[in-house]
């Protein structure tokens, strides 16, 4: 049987690599024999840069930068033959480089992220594509764009400081973009537009530390900047705040859209880079997964490129998560024979959950053994 591994990250446990070498590990104690391919997947949020690098010709460079809060960081770019750089937002303006008492989307800024991608100005990249995802940021790009060249003004015609909740205040722009013309790619893990009940603020700002009050002050705020992008960025498509993609990484989609650039598919990139449509084409069956199987995943992320491309091709799709909150009917909708829960797995309420968050390996490891018991078995002649 020929079986093909394609995880995403379990955000916050283990690194996509990690996932599928865990599962692998359990199949082979059942089902030694079986042709697993393991390809290793991203959407654009934490582990694009490793999964891009690792299926390309491309150098890596390692670059200074800052995190959300202005503090020094390190991140990288990927330089590829064919004059593409590939950066991540992640490094720079992840949730993850803030402590829970840091979490404040009033006050977090992409302009690390701004620096990233100068760099890959600089280096020489004709193409810029910008993983989006897992940010603490809701600034609709400000600090980018600042770190760019753009920065934004009150009414007094002075600098804003960075965060979100500043740009209630905003009144115009200062200077122009410097990227020597390079075409700018967001690869978005969602579709999410930059404003309204399904935009940045309102479905993303609570996970960034956002309470009722805070959402409701930064739709406001990216609702303003959005109009004075409209009015003094040339380029900038009208409707800004209502266009898909603009909401992802607290929209900084809607800054990429605003120089010019345009949003594609995250996993649709990456699966494009490491051929994952070929090994499809090659396989039995397909096991994908990631940290949290919900209604997000279905709107662009990891598990619903797999799915639908495994339904395309009549193949099952298994997914195995830490947790499953997404229904059966939807999840089938979407092209998933099953979906498997580390949660569960270990027993369900608290206890499951602090097994799935600590030992997540070893479950991945022994669902995988179950799944190989389940699934490969002697073809029929």
């Amino acid at each position: 049987m020929r079986v093909l591994l394609c995880p995403d990250k379990f955000a916050g446990t283990l690194t996509a690599p990690a996932v599928a070498a865990a599962i692998a590990a359990g199949w082979r104690t059942v089902a030694d024999r079986d042709d697993l391919l393991i390809r290793p997947l991203a959407d654009g949020g934490p582990g694009f840069v490793d999964v891009l690098a690792d299926a390309s010709d491309g150098h890596r460079r390692t670059v200074p930068t800052v995190d959300p809060l202005g503090r020094p960081v390190t991140g990288e770019i990927l330089l590829t033959a064919d004059g593409t750089g590939y950066v991540e937002s992640a490094q720079a303006c992840g949730l993850h480089l803030l402590a829970d008492a840091e979490r404040d989307p009033k006050i977090t800024s992409s302009f690390g992220l701004g620096l990233l991608v100068a760099a890959a100005v600089e280096g020489g990249a004709r193409r810029v594509v910008i993983g989006l995802g897992g940010s603490g940021t809701n600034d609709a790009g400000a600090g980018m764009l600042a770190a760019l060249g753009v920065t934004a003004l009150d009414e007094a015609g002075l600098a804003l400081p960075y965060g979100g909740a500043a740009l209630a205040a905003v009144a115009g722009l200062d200077g122009a973009p410097r990227l020597r013309g390079v075409d700018l790619v967001a690869a978005t893990d969602v579709d999410n537009p930059l404003l309204g009940l399904h935009g940045a603020s309102n479905v993303f700002g609570p996970q960034k530390g956002a309470d009722r009050a805070d959402v409701l002050l930064l739709d406001a705020a990216l609702e303003r900047f959005a109009a004075v992008l409209e009015r003094d960025l040339p380029g900038c498509p009208a409707s800004l705040g209502a266009l898909p993609g603009a909401g992802a990484a607290g929209g900084i989609g809607a800054a990429v859209l605003a120089l010019g650039g345009r949003c594609e598919s995250g996993i649709g990139l990456v699966t494009r880079a490491i051929g994952l449509d070929e090994a499809l084409d090659e396989v039995d069956l397909v096991i994908t997964g990631e940290g949290s199987f919900d209604h997000q995943s279905l709107r662009g992320k990891v598990v619903a490129g797999v799915a639908g491309a495994a339904r395309d091709r009549g193949l099952p799709c298994l997914v195995l998560a830490g947790q499953v909150s997404t229904g059966r009917r939807e999840a089938a909708a979407a092209g998933v024979t099953d979906a498997y829960s580390l949660v569960e797995h270990f027993g369900g309420d608290e206890r499951g959950l602090a097994e799935a968050l600590g030992r997540p390996a070893d479950g991945l490891r022994e669902l995988g053994a179950r799944l190989a018991g389940q699934w490969s078995r002697p073809r029929q002649v």
